[in-house]
């Protein structure tokens, strides 16, 4: 966003496609002396379907913080049947990072939190191994170990929900994390766990789906960012990109590609959750 984004609503919109939206939106920010940083639509012509972000700088928006969403609805969002989301910049996100024993993705993360690349906070790391505690002591992150296993996992999970409440967390992201979670956990934050896997899925599940790569002579690997949902690897996909390898490239070489990969992937995914750049519709997702 161009001006001051430290200090900027946005929203997100989606609703039937028909003439006049982008007119009712924009005149609403204008009416109340918004100026406009960003602005970004989309329309599903096979659908009907209008999707939209506006960001607009409030320093001299004549309505306050908590009056805007009642007042948007009111005078926008009823007449034209919309479903949103509105945002503040100055709300840093609060995230968790749940982790096994693969930390890759996990020392990612927390470099680009402590180098400041990303406005968010992490109070708080879940893993399933006590190999990564010394990690969050490092970066004195709030940590805590709980295995789980087919007999205790409801009982874990409810420990996680609560320090997940404790810790007023925004977003999890799972970075590396090898465990499934439950329909009921995932149905606590809709759209607000963010998952990174290799892009093998179906073809080589398993533990070592790039040994089995390997002997297949695949072209090229990939990965994938989603959300969470009660289906198994099959939320809305976030992020994606692929990785040429050859016969040259021994399974240490695609392990190596492969978990680069990851990581690039899944940091763009969380940057734009972080950005508000994501509406979710219909198990897709449309990034701004």
């Amino acid at each position: 966003m161009a001006g001051n984004p430290s200090h900027a609503a946005i929203l997100l919109i989606h609703c039937d496609d028909r003439p006049g939206l982008v007119a009712a939106v924009t005149g609403f920010i204008n009416m109340h002396k918004g100026n406009i940083l960003d602005l970004d639509q989309h329309t599903d012509s096979e659908a009907k379907k209008f999707f939209m972000r506006v960001a607009w700088d409030l320093g001299q928006f004549t309505l306050s913080g908590q009056d805007i969403g009642k007042r948007f609805e009111q005078e926008v969002a009823a007449p034209f049947n919309m479903q949103w989301e509105l945002f503040f910049s100055e709300q840093t996100p609060r995230m968790a990072i749940f982790v096994s024993q693969m930390f890759h993705c996990l020392y990612d993360i927390l470099g680009r939190y402590k180098s400041g690349e990303w406005r968010v906070e992490i109070p708080l790391i879940i893993s399933n191994h006590e190999s990564a505690r010394d990690i969050a002591q490092r970066f004195e992150i709030d940590c805590h170990i709980l295995p789980i296993t087919p007999d205790n996992k409801a009982e874990q999970e409810a420990i996680e929900l609560k320090l997940l409440e404790e810790h007023s967390i925004d977003f999890i992201v799972l970075a590396r994390y090898m465990q499934i979670l439950s329909e009921k956990f995932v149905e606590r934050y809709p759209s607000s766990i963010i998952n990174i896997h290799h892009s093998f899925l179906p073809a080589f599940p398993g533990a070592k789906p790039y040994h089995s790569a390997h002997r297949r002579g695949v072209k090229i690997i990939g990965a994938t960012s989603h959300y969470v949902t009660a289906e198994l690897d099959a939320g809305p996909i976030i992020e994606q990109d692929v990785v040429y390898v050859s016969h040259k490239d021994a399974v240490s070489d695609l392990v190596r590609k492969g978990r680069d990969l990851e990581k690039l992937v899944l940091s763009r995914a969380v940057w734009h959750h972080l950005q508000r750049n994501i509406l979710v519709y219909d198990n897709r997702t449309v990034i701004f």
